[in-house]
C-alpha cells in the first residue's frame, strides 16, 4: 500500500514527502493527523540534524486541501472542529520542531499547501512554482493560526492583498514579498534545500536549535530581560560545541562539533 505521506531519512537529513501525485498532493485529513509523528519521529533521532519538507514526484508541492473530503470533514461544527484540530497539530508540530525545517516547493502550492510551507523555518522554490491562499473563494476565512505566520513573515497588506483576492501569484512575487526565502531554477529546489541543509548541517546544531528558540521566543514575547532569553544566552558558553568551536578558531582547523 502506497502511503500517501512518508518519512525518509538519510542522515543528517530526514525528509517528509507529500506523496500523492494523482491528486497533486491535495492534502486529505489523513495526511496532517501523520505529521505530528513523522516530526517527533525525525526529532528523536540523533542522526538527524534537520528536516526537508517537499512533494516527491508529484510535481506540485501541494495543490491545497483534498475537496472531495469537504462533505464529510465539515458537515456539522463538530467535524470541522475535529479536522481543523488535525491541521493545527501538524503545523504546529512542524512550526515548533526542535530541529529546522526547509520547505522545498515545485509546482501548485496553493491553500493548505502554503499553510504548509509557512510552518517552516525556511523555503526554497522553484521559478515557476505558483502560489494562492483561497478561503475568500469558498466563503471561509483562514484559520488564526495560519494567518499568524503569513502576518509574521510578509507583514499586513501583502497578508490582506492575498486573503482578500485569493488570486494565484507566481514564486518571483512570493520571493518578492518575503514568502519564500529563496528562488532556483524549476525543478532544483529539493537539491537546493538539500544543499542549504548541509551548510547547517556544518555547523553546531546546540547554537542552530538554540537559535531556532531564540527567535521563536522574540516573536512570542521574550525581551532582553525575559530569563529564559538570559539563560539560553549564557548557557551557550557551557556547552560542549563551544568549546570545540573556541579552540578549533585558534588552532585555525575546521571544528568537529558534537551536540546531537
Amino acid at each position: 500500500m502506497t502511503l500517501p505521506i512518508r518519512l525518509d531519512i538519510a542522515p543528517p537529513l530526514a525528509e517528509i514527502v507529500l506523496n500523492k501525485p494523482e491528486r497533486r498532493n491535495a492534502l486529505s485529513v489523513d495526511m496532517w493527523a501523520a505529521i505530528p509523528g513523522l516530526v517527533a519521529e525525525a526529532n528523536a533521532n540523533p542522526e538527524v540534524k534537520l528536516i526537508l519538507l517537499h512533494g516527491g514526484t508529484a510535481g506540485a508541492f501541494a495543490a491545497g486541501a483534498d475537496i472531495s473530503e469537504f462533505e464529510t470533514i465539515y458537515a456539522t461544527t463538530d467535524a470541522a472542529r475535529a479536522s481543523g484540530q488535525h491541521i493545527a497539530n501538524a503545523l504546529n508540530a512542524i512550526e515548533t520542531s526542535e530541529k529546522p525545517v526547509i520547505a522545498a516547493i515545485e509546482g501548485a502550492c496553493v491553500g493548505g499547501g502554503v499553510s504548509l510551507a509557512m510552518a517552516a523555518d525556511l523555503r526554497v522554490a522553484g521559478a515557476d512554482a505558483k502560489f494562492g491562499v483561497t478561503p475568500g473563494k469558498l466563503g471561509l476565512v483562514y484559520p488564526a493560526g495560519d494567518t499568524r505566520r503569513l502576518l509574521a513573515a510578509i507583514g499586513p497588506g501583502a497578508t490582506k492583498d492575498i486573503l482578500f483576492t485569493g488570486r494565484i501569484f507566481a514564486a518571483e512575487e512570493a520571493k518578492s514579498i518575503g514568502l519564500i526565502d529563496r528562488l532556483v531554477a524549476p525543478g532544483t529546489a529539493l537539491k537546493s534545500a538539500r544543499a542549504w541543509a548541509g551548510e547547517i548541517a556544518a555547523v553546531s546544531q546546540w547554537s542552530v536549535r538554540a537559535i531556532k528558540r531564540m527567535i521563536r521566543g522574540l516573536q512570542t514575547g521574550w525581551t532582553e530581560d525575559t530569563e529564559e532569553a538570559q539563560a539560553l544566552f549564557l548557557h551557550g558558553f557551557a556547552n560542549e560545541d563551544f568549546r570545540e568551536g573556541y579552540k578549533a578558531f585558534l588552532e585555525k582547523r575546521a571544528a568537529s562539533f558534537t551536540y546531537r
